[in-house]
């Protein structure tokens, strides 16, 4: 197994200070098989990471790293960027090491889990941050033997999302049109504000009062400034709502319910 030290990595820092392939594994991007090897990487939960200009949260990151002398230590680390040399955004606790626990069926295995706060204020400075980061994973066998692999799992990290509605008249007589206005934005993180969100598929969705359940009546397309501008035909009372769904850089968003009454 390659021994190589530990490689420092902070949050924000534009690479790493070392590649975190092992160059026996550089051919195949992976682990060789006298390495540690990683698996089961979920970030998050598996869930999207949606974040304002301000967020806080706190991400927790759980694995399962396996050796055949058995894992001491491991950390993980999120990463943004073309490749570890060129990355523009690292997310990570180090020095802190995961929490790792020996299966007791199996002591070449261990399941490893470490949380740690996200800043956006700090962290995302730039909308190009927006999307799909790299899980690099590095560990520690009980011989002081050292494995590093760039990319073992992937995570998201979304702009965050607001959609705003106005159904009027109010109150309207029956078979009247109603003029449904409302605006999408989402955060921007280069002018850190947020912003009007154009050309995007919005849902215009009704709950007649006394249901529970939403119908989709019409999709429209945002327009400039993220402004939303539709209508529709006065039939009982009840509830109008924009959806926005998301996109691969921007999280989802659905506003509360406007209701009228129809006479």
């Amino acid at each position: 197994m390659r021994i190589r030290p530990a490689v420092a990595v902070v949050s924000c820092a534009t690479a790493f200070s070392a590649s975190m392939i092992p160059a026996a594994a550089q051919a195949e991007g992976r682990a060789a098989s006298s390495d540690t090897t990683f698996s089961h990487v979920v970030v998050n939960g598996g869930k999207d990471v949606v974040l304002g200009l301000t967020t806080r949260k706190t991400i927790t990151i759980t694995w399962t790293a396996t050796d055949p002398d058995g894992v001491v230590a491991s950390w993980p680390a999120v990463w943004h960027g073309p490749n570890t040399d060129d990355a523009d955004g690292i997310l990570t606790s180090y020095p802190s090491a995961g929490t790792c626990t020996v299966s007791p069926t199996d002591p070449t295995t261990s399941t490893c889990k470490l949380s740690f706060g996200v800043d956006a204020a700090r962290s995302f400075r730039h909308n190009g941050l927006a999307g799909a980061w790299n899980v690099a994973i590095e560990a520690q066998d009980a011989n002081d033997d050292w494995t590093a692999i760039d990319v073992v799992g992937t995570a998201r990290f979304k702009r965050y999302a607001e959609v705003t509605v106005n159904a009027s008249p109010e109150p309207v007589r029956k078979g009247r049109t109603i003029t449904v206005t409302g605006k999408l934005t989402r955060a921007n993180w280069d002018s850190r504000t947020y912003t009007g969100y154009q050309n995007r598929s919005v849902q215009l969705q009704f709950r007649k009062k006394g249901s529970s359940t939403y119908t989709t009546l019409k999709t429209i397309t945002s327009g400039s400034h993220g402004t939303l501008k539709t209508t529709t035909k006065a039939r009982t009372d009840g509830y109008f709502r924009f959806v926005f769904t998301g996109t691969a850089t921007t999280g989802p968003s659905t506003a509360a319910g406007d209701f009228v009454d129809v006479r």
